[in-house]
């Protein structure tokens, strides 16, 4: 089956990361079958996927009629059994390995043999994942970037036994997209998030050490770096749950003791400041 024959997709997971991947399939001109545990999870994001088809209204990059029929391919459901049509399964369910692996076994049981089943985890080992499936040779990383709609990089991470048909595919699909793919090789933190956190932990030890404050961290790397965002922003954005998850997964899997998450980082999670999803993190929001 080619890139061609991906007709349906079902996407697991509603949330800020699923919703935006839903968006840009629908708008490629894909069904989507969405899928979380609760109706008041697809009732927000449906909202917030039809307020971003209205910035790209704005931005001139779709038609009123285009909008409408992006949201007519979305099917928002609760129960499984809606994705036994699909031809691509892509799980974008919180950051938890244990809750992963059973969110993929649950679903790959129920998918025909040719279905290939991609996570979008940010961090965790496709191949591991991949292992507690039926289809090893056809589950692959497809790591999204935030905001979804807006960015154009699909890290595409191949496991120990994706086949090269599996990525070829998957690779293709996210040209198809609008997207540019890029492959690397199955790691802790894939390329993206070993570098980047790296860069935010070392960002919040500089305020919690007192080298310099939040505003002034993140004006020093946007003015002298050419960031478009601070890191301390962008973590915010993210959100600081996530950061530390992803650091503890570069620790545990690098063995180096470099990539310790920052105890602020830690005590903002705590006291559940996780950024903008929360109002509270390095700022208010």
């Amino acid at each position: 089956m080619s890139s061609d024959a991906i007709k349906t997709v079902a996407v697991l997971g509603a949330g800020t990361m699923g919703n935006g991947i839903a968006h840009v399939f629908a708008r490629a001109g894909h069904r989507v079958v969405l899928r979380d545990l609760e109706k008041r999870f697809l009732d927000r994001a449906l909202e917030t996927i039809s307020k971003n088809l209205d910035r790209e209204i704005k931005k001139g990059k779709i038609t009123e009629a285009e909008k409408f029929d992006a949201l007519a391919r979305i099917e928002a459901v609760t129960e499984d059994v809606a994705l036994v049509g699909a031809d691509l399964v892509v799980e974008a369910v919180s950051e938890q390995r244990e809750l992963k692996i059973r969110v993929l076994r649950q679903v790959d049981a129920m998918l025909g043999p040719g279905v290939i089943l991609a996570s979008n985890t940010s961090s965790i080992s496709i191949t591991d994942l991949a292992a507690h499936t039926s289809r090893p040779d056809r589950f692959i990383g497809m790591h999204f970037m935030n905001p979804v709609p807006v960015m154009k990089l699909v890290e595409v991470i191949r496991g120990l036994a994706t086949s090269d048909t599996t990525f070829q595919r998957t690779m293709a699909l996210c040209e198809k997209l609008g997207k540019t793919a890029v492959a690397v090789n199955d790691a802790p933190g894939f390329v993206s998030n070993r570098v980047l956190m790296p860069m935010i932990n070392e960002a919040a030890f500089a305020v919690m050490e007192g080298v310099a404050n939040p505003e002034a961290v993140d004006e020093i790397m946007k003015l002298g770096m050419n960031h478009p965002m601070g890191p301390l922003e962008l973590a915010d954005l993210i959100g600081l749950d996530v950061c530390v998850e992803i650091l503890d997964v570069l620790q545990k899997g690098l063995g180096d003791p470099k990539y310790r998450a920052c105890p602020l980082l830690r005590k903002y999670v705590a006291a559940g400041w996780l950024g903008r999803k929360s109002e509270r993190g390095f700022y208010k929001y």
